[in-house]
């Protein structure tokens, strides 16, 4: 099943009690195979999608920058760190450098990033569901299901692989 992504955040929204019961309760009793899982569900769920089809994460949500993503991505474009701060990134009010705007300024208009090779950590490791201790991230997960459809899918096939 692939939800369109004009009705995914419904389709979130619909299951958010159900997925955040569901969540709850891996917490409580976390199978001792959950890592090995969501790898298997990650890898066999991106083989099936192409994110440059979507790309709705760079285009509603903005990562958070590390300083070592500073440095790299700064070091890229031939800058200093505080010059692409100032350039690109705001501090919200974790005290975390984001983006000043969505969608993403490095987004292209054909969906590919334009600092692909040295893009954030936040955006490597998206939508997170190969995490380890993948039940710590739950709250992240939650908020996911509704941006990514390809995490959505994941959570669906994780409820029917690990019924709690």
């Amino acid at each position: 099943m692939k939800p369109p992504l004009n009705e995914l955040e419904k389709l979130a929204k619909d299951k958010h009690i159900e997925n955040k019961k569901y969540f709850d309760k891996l917490k409580k009793k976390t199978p001792k195979n959950l890592d090995y899982v969501m790898e298997e569900l990650h890898v066999a769920e991106f083989k099936r999608t192409n994110c440059l089809t979507c790309a709705n994460c760079c285009k509603t949500t903005g990562p958070l920058f590390t300083s070592a993503d500073i440095e790299r991505i700064s070091k890229h474009f031939r800058q200093k760190p505080q010059q692409f701060i100032e350039q690109y990134l705001r501090m919200d009010e974790d005290s975390d450098y984001v983006l000043q705007s969505v969608p993403c300024t490095f987004l292209e208009s054909d969906n590919k990033c334009l600092i692909y090779d040295v893009r954030p950590k936040a955006c490597r490791e998206f939508p997170h569901t190969d995490r380890k201790k993948f039940q710590q991230i739950s709250d992240l997960t939650l908020k996911n299901v509704a941006i990514c459809p390809a995490a959505y899918n994941i959570v669906e096939k994780m409820k029917e692989k690990l019924p709690l």
